[in-house]
């Protein structure tokens, strides 16, 4: 271990001092501290602790720098966690990973690898030389294509067989986050490294067109820390925007420039011995494929443990999927829509509680919930039978909108966060009939739910009946 840091990890244990919470705003924090001193950058930081030390990584962005003898700017406990997030570890994927104001968690590898190529392609860099394929773009080379270049070649190995996206996790504590607990077996590409990737891409980018402090543009990106943010982020949108930035064939092209980068580096040469030029393109196209539909085109939900879910009274009992129908709702009450993870989080706290201990039902009605944040939250879930429209509660998902929507309509993105993102992705997972039927929660109950205005708009979607 480097020597300064052995002295800032020795410190914090004599001292007994906990590290500082895994939150966006904390890098920020280092990152403000790191650029008044003018010391080593953090993406340079990074990389010096071995945040970029995989083959494909080494290969485009060179030998890491080396780590100063000191850095008076950070303190001992900030050094402390930098060694923590940034020094891998194959075996914990979600190391680090810290949690964002919008509430998602993203892992600083490859955003900060995506900042530092954006800011040497400002200052003129002219692109990794000379192994690498010309055609390769660096900046998606060292944020997402040499993880899902892997993950689908080591699939395809496997016969399409294990994990080779996913899956998402939650923190034992949003307001101090220590641990990260990944909700199902790790692949490669879980969440947190694909929004790492996206974020990495787009500020990369950005900083490519010319040199900005990194400090407020990260500040800017990711807004403030959760208890103070009066509106979304503009990383709330990474999805939306990373899809307008690259579209699905640019993604498969630069998958296969990576896999033949990787070709020729000997410590990966031999995995792709056995591949040939047209199961190369089929790798690229698969993995593009699925990543673009699992974190570009269908919409994040944010789990239960990660909005404070009290547990579920008694035994759920399991749907039986596809389903053919959803049914849309209104909360009414809350009557504003929330947008913030911070605001959404409590509305989804206080309709739970209104459930179980006021109508006395098992847990939170709804399927899922539609934040004014971009993020829809898990209610009942996929698999387990709501309590959202008497008498259909088996036949179909509850979907219901944070807000009253008598005489008002939901912002224009939340609307397509259902109607363009969610249904179209629950259809291709198999969860949800091709044929559903959608409808009002006033067509089959006696109820004004879900408003006149959102009833009125739901009209013009596909499947309604």
């Amino acid at each position: 271990m480097l020597p300064w840091l052995v002295v800032a990890l020795g410190l914090c244990a004599r001292l007994g001092t906990a590290l500082p919470p895994r939150r966006m705003d904390t890098v920020l924090q280092m990152v403000e501290a790191l650029e008044a001193a003018e010391e080593l950058s953090l993406p340079e930081l990074a990389r010096a602790l071995g945040s970029c030390s995989t083959p494909g990584c080494l290969a485009v962005l060179g030998d890491p720098p080396a780590a100063p003898p000191d850095l008076p700017a950070l303190s001992p406990e900030q050094q402390a966690l930098l060694t923590h997030l940034l020094r891998p570890d194959p075996a914990v994927p979600e190391r680090g990973a810290v949690l964002a104001p919008d509430g998602s968690t993203v892992a600083l590898a490859p955003l900060l690898a995506g900042v530092e190529v954006g800011l040497r392609m400002a200052g003129g860099w002219p692109g990794p030389t000379p192994e690498p394929p010309a055609a390769l773009d660096a900046l998606y080379a060292v944020t997402l294509t040499e993880a899902l270049g892997m993950a689908f070649l080591l699939a395809r190995a496997r016969n399409h067989s294990g994990a080779t996206l996913g899956p998402s996790g939650c923190w034992d504590d949003v307001e101090n986050p220590q641990n990260f607990t990944l909700l199902g077996p790790p692949s490669p590409v879980p969440e947190a490294v694909a929004n790492g990737a996206l974020d990495g891409v787009l500020l990369g980018a950005r900083l490519a067109k010319g040199p900005v402090p990194l400090a407020p543009l990260l500040r800017s990106y990711y807004g403030t820390d959760n208890g103070t943010a009066s509106g979304r982020p503009p990383s709330s949108y990474r999805r939306r925007d990373f899809g307008a930035l690259t579209g699905l064939k640019k993604l498969e092209e630069e998958v296969v420039a990576m896999l033949r980068l990787l070709r020729v580096l000997p410590p990966t040469r031999g995995l792709l011995e056995d591949v040939g030029e047209e199961e190369e393109g089929a790798i690229a196209r698969w993995a593009a494929r699925d990543f673009m539909e699992t974190f570009v085109e269908c919409p994040a939900i944010v789990p239960r443990c990660m909005w404070g879910a009290r547990p579920y009274r008694g035994t759920p009992k399991p749907l039986s999927l596809p389903l053919g129908s959803v049914y849309i709702h209104h909360t009414f009450v809350p009557s504003a829509p929330c947008r913030t993870f911070a605001a959404c989080a409590r509305a989804m706290r206080s309709m739970q509680r209104f459930h179980q201990d006021t109508r006395g039902w098992d847990d939170i009605g709804y399927s899922f919930v539609v934040g004014s944040d971009g993020y829809l939250y898990q209610g009942r879930g996929w698999h387990w039978v709501g309590a959202h429209t008497r008498g259909h509660n088996t036949k179909g998902y509850g979907v219901g909108y944070v807000g009253n929507f008598s005489a008002t309509l939901p912002d224009p993105d939340a609307i397509a966060l259902v109607r363009d993102g969610l249904l179209p992705c629950a259809v291709r997972a198999g969860r949800l009939r091709h044929d559903y039927a959608l409808r009002g929660h006033r067509q089959v109950v006696n109820t004004s739910c879900p408003g006149d205005s959102l009833f009125q708009e739901i009209r013009t979607w596909r499947g309604f009946q």
